[in-house]
């Protein structure tokens, strides 16, 4: 059948004026979403995309079985030891979501073994089983949970539209009953007071910014919760955690380039805040919160005060927490990026990046407190690999619960013995039919246009050639010192045992090699990461991995920005991009200090309202206003109609100016979740079939339709 003509959203001119200059938005109109011509709009782009991708379905629905077949659908989480139990997560082979368990530690049951067969471990008990809170939801996130210090209560927040507000629940654990509170509008962060019945939560603004954190004893009226702190400067965010000691709760107000923490006594919660010290602009500073009877509390304080970019340790006296009290334990290095610190009793572990890698360095802790000069490093298997501080909620330990993989090993869960150095592997991630021998990863290097060195991580299975010929994916982000891993995935084998090879450029913006990369990758040195990414991909072709047209590209949120700002300046690099969730109407954003999250993005994006020269810039690589008349790589576009940090007009506007400018257009989809929000459809099936969706759309059109 003839492919259906794509939508075309009508023109309905809007003037944006800045100072002198004067914008013509012709689909200003789209961000009103109660106008019936903008779902019917949407609907129409859906069906268009469906229909232009009804040659892929086959491929789709094969790919979605061989993740199946891959994936242990019927599966355990490695346990993790808090008090007397053992908490763990359950999976169910035809059911979406997890069954969050625990069992006495006392029963000595390994759960983790891969060998063993699937059921119900003996002592289990269920503490609240996702797939029942989601069934009479068409979306459902599990957005909070937290054992109370005593493990009588569960705190558990939901999210069933995908607007990231939260309904905050709580569960008897002895009867497996809600009790009757529930706190409406909640955001992300959980903290136990000790007393077992006071919980602190965090509240969002109307712009979706979290700014308050309020206190809530159970039994009592939720009109009686009692406001905590507000952050009043729009520049700020709030969150809160409970201290690994239990002896503190730990709120902390932070914007992009300042964090202030306030203390609360776990054991008076409603003894009010005490601040650790006063923020001051451009200082950045975390506190992790130690006890000991012996030599009392203390606080180890990760900042990047006093010009040490890639920041240092400092510790003080919990009582007297004054700036100028802090004394150092660990020095600023320009050469290693310190990520962060998690404090035990007697030990501290330093969680680095080290010439684009990631490390653990444990110190041991003397009689003192003070920590020794033995540090050492974990050893890792790989060259290039990926290892994370897991799930430790015991602070008086000696054993380190640590995550690795690489882009060729599965997740895999380690117990190592903080005072010794012995390791044993809890879990490792299965994989039926998965032969890691088959495939190698490396890491290279491409040279930007104003010669920085940028690191590539790429994984291919050994018998490719490198002779141009081969289909390649190239993902980025590069933005908010985020670092995207090398690390393994199931569902991305279903490209690699095609012959297309995977690729990730480490571009600046993210934190791959420390603050400085970061630094050189925002505000009005953005164009870094696009410069980036267009070098990744030339260096790939130039060096026989692929070649423009089999080489394409994806990204999400920020990095749906960078794929919108490479289709404008280097289209010819790509044969399609893909490009989630994207922030592609920057500009328009960055304007509008009504929209979510706007006035916390200036210290990220520029503050274009304020800044002539940082309007400029911006619009100088938005890629929205600069759509033009030129041939674009094919591209798949997705959004989502809840989503509150990308709202979906934009997405849905940069569609529909391509359809309009482009006189020679190219093949183009726009898919809409019309119930689901940043994060895409949840459940894992939904997710499989979403994944699914994409990849076939890349292999078919670098030419593999089977």
């Amino acid at each position: 059948m003839p492919a259906p003509d794509p939508p075309r959203a009508p023109r309905r001119p809007t003037t944006l004026r800045h100072g002198t200059d004067e914008r013509i938005d012709d689909w200003y109109w789209l961000r009103y979403r109660d106008d019936p011509a903008v779902l019917a709009y949407l609907t129409a782009e859906n069906e268009f995309t469906e229909a232009g991708l009804a040659h892929t379905e086959g491929l789709a629905h094969r790919i979605v079985d061989e993740i199946k077949m891959r994936v242990r659908e019927t599966d355990v989480s490695a346990p993790v030891a808090h008090g007397d139990w053992e908490y763990y997560a359950r999976t169910v082979e035809g059911l979406d979501h997890a069954i969050h368990c625990r069992r006495p530690a006392a029963e000595g049951v390994t759960l983790a073994d891969p060998d063993a067969a699937p059921g119900t471990p003996p002592g289990e008990q269920v503490i609240l089983d996702e797939n029942e809170l989601a069934a009479p939801h068409d979306y459902f996130v599990l957005r909070g949970l937290a054992i109370s210090p005593q493990h009588q209560l569960l705190a558990y927040s939901i999210d069933v539209d995908g607007g990231e507000r939260a309904a905050l629940r709580f569960r008897d654990l002895a009867s497996g009953v809600d009790v009757a509170d529930e706190v409406p509008d909640t955001y992300y962060g959980l903290a136990w007071a000790n007393d077992g019945r006071t919980i602190f939560y965090v509240r969002p603004d109307d712009a979706m910014r979290p700014h308050q954190v309020w206190c809530h004893v159970l039994g009592t009226p939720i009109a009686a919760d009692e406001l905590v702190l507000q952050e009043d400067d729009e520049h700020f965010y709030a969150f809160v955690r409970r201290a690994r000691s239990g002896r503190a709760l730990l709120i902390t107000l932070a914007s992009k380039l300042t964090t202030e923490v306030h203390l609360v006594d776990a054991d008076d919660a409603a003894g009010g805040t005490r601040c650790v010290a006063p923020r001051e602009h451009g200082v950045e500073y975390h506190v992790e919160h130690h006890a000991d009877p012996e030599i009392g509390d203390r606080l180890f304080v990760h900042t990047n005060a006093d010009g040490a970019e890639n920041f240092k340790l400092m510790v003080c006296s919990a009582n007297d927490s004054r700036r100028d009290a802090w004394r150092e334990v660990v020095p600023h290095r320009p050469d290693v990026r310190l990520a962060d610190v998690d404090v035990f009793a007697r030990h501290l572990v330093l969680s680095e990046r080290s010439q684009g890698l990631e490390q653990l360095r444990i110190m041991a802790l003397d009689a003192r407190g003070e920590p020794g000069t033995d540090a050492r490093v974990v050893d890792m298997p790989d060259d290039v690999y990926s290892a994370w501080v897991g799930s430790n909620p015991e602070f008086d330990t000696t054993t380190l619960r640590f995550g690795y993989t690489s882009m060729v090993a599965p997740m895999t869960d380690v117990d190592y013995e903080l005072d010794t150095g012995t390791r044993r592997i809890v879990k490792v991630q299965p994989v039926e039919g998965y032969d890691a021998e088959a495939f190698e990863t490396r890491r290279v290097w491409a040279t930007a246009p104003d010669g920085t060195r940028v690191p590539i991580s790429v994984v291919h299975r050994r018998d490719i050639p490198r002779d141009g010929s081969a289909p390649l994916l190239l993902y980025g982000y590069g933005s908010y010192e985020v670092s995207i891993d090398p690390t393994f995935s199931t569902t991305r084998l279903s490209l690699l045992t095609r012959g297309v090879v995977f690729a990730i450029a480490h571009v600046r913006g993210g934190g791959e090699l420390g603050r400085f990369w970061y630094e050189d990758g925002k505000l009005d040195r953005k164009r870094n990461t696009f410069t980036d990414f267009i070098a990744c991909a030339q260096h790939l072709v130039a060096a026989g991995y692929t070649s423009a047209d089999r080489l394409v590209a994806r990204g999400g949120s920020a990095g749906g920005l960078l794929m919108g700002a490479v289709a404008n300046f280097a289209p010819q690099d790509f044969r399609a991009i893909v490009a989630e969730v994207p922030f592609v109407d920057c500009l328009t954003t960055m304007l509008d200090e009504t929209l979510p999250l706007t006035i916390t993005e200036w210290e990220e994006w520029g503050d274009p309202v304020h800044d002539a020269a940082m309007y400029d810039y911006i619009k100088g690589y938005a890629p929205y206003e600069n759509v033009t008349d030129q041939a674009y790589p094919t591209l798949l576009v997705t959004a989502g109609l809840n989503d509150p940090r990308v709202q979906y007009w934009e997405p849905a506007k940069w569609v529909a100016r391509l359809r309009a400018t482009v006189t020679q257009p190219c093949p183009l989809f726009l898919k809409t979740e019309l119930g689901a929000g940043h994060h895409g459809p949840s459940g894992r099936y939904a997710a499989w079939e979403e994944e699914a969706l994409i990849l076939a759309f890349v292999l078919h059109q670098v030419g593999i339709t089977d």
